[in-house]
């Protein structure tokens, strides 16, 4: 965990799937100990940590921990954290693993909300369900699609701001 946090301080937010929320923090600081090892000055800290919260419809929760929140709730405060530096990069580890299927589709569509924001978002996962959603176009469905990639060939010649790939087609990208 300390060398992907030690990676995240470059271009990339990271999500995993079993959120990595310090149990004795609230959501916000959860969020601002992401931008201290981030290297954010601490005056800015706050700010960024309740805009990042806020924009993953968690700003009426900042001041909870992690026990009072939902699975889906926990995956979103991880998201915040991996947004709050503006990212334009997120790279999630099977971040619906751990969550049932109506969250599930509730972080999709996070992700495609985000996607639409500017962000570029990796999602690695073996589930068959997240890459079909990620593979439906707006006539299947009313949020915003997030196109499917289904090689590593296909992801090197694609120039799009938004990819999924499956573990096995991650290994390939190596």
């Amino acid at each position: 965990l300390l060398l992907l946090v030690l990676l995240g301080i470059a271009e990339f937010g990271f999500i995993f799937q079993r959120f990595h929320l310090i149990p004795s923090l609230s959501a916000v600081e959860n969020v601002e100990l992401g931008l201290m090892y981030g290297g954010v000055a601490r005056r800015h800290r706050l700010p960024l940590a309740r805009t990042a919260l806020a924009r993953v419809g968690l700003g009426h929760r900042i001041e909870h921990r992690p026990s009072e929140l939902s699975g889906g709730e926990q995956q979103r405060v991880a998201i915040a954290r991996a947004i709050a530096r503006n990212q334009s990069f997120l790279l999630a580890d099977e971040p619906t693993g751990a969550l049932d299927s109506k969250t599930s589709e509730e972080i999709m569509a996070l992700f495609c909300k985000l996607n639409a924001e500017g962000i570029t978002v990796v999602v690695v996962t073996h589930e068959h369900d997240v890459a079909e959603y990620a593979a439906m176009n707006d006539d299947d469905r009313t949020k915003t699609s997030m196109p499917f990639v289904s090689s590593a060939e296909e992801l090197r010649a694609e120039n799009r701001s938004h990819r999924i790939v499956t573990v096995d087609e991650a290994v390939d990208l190596a």
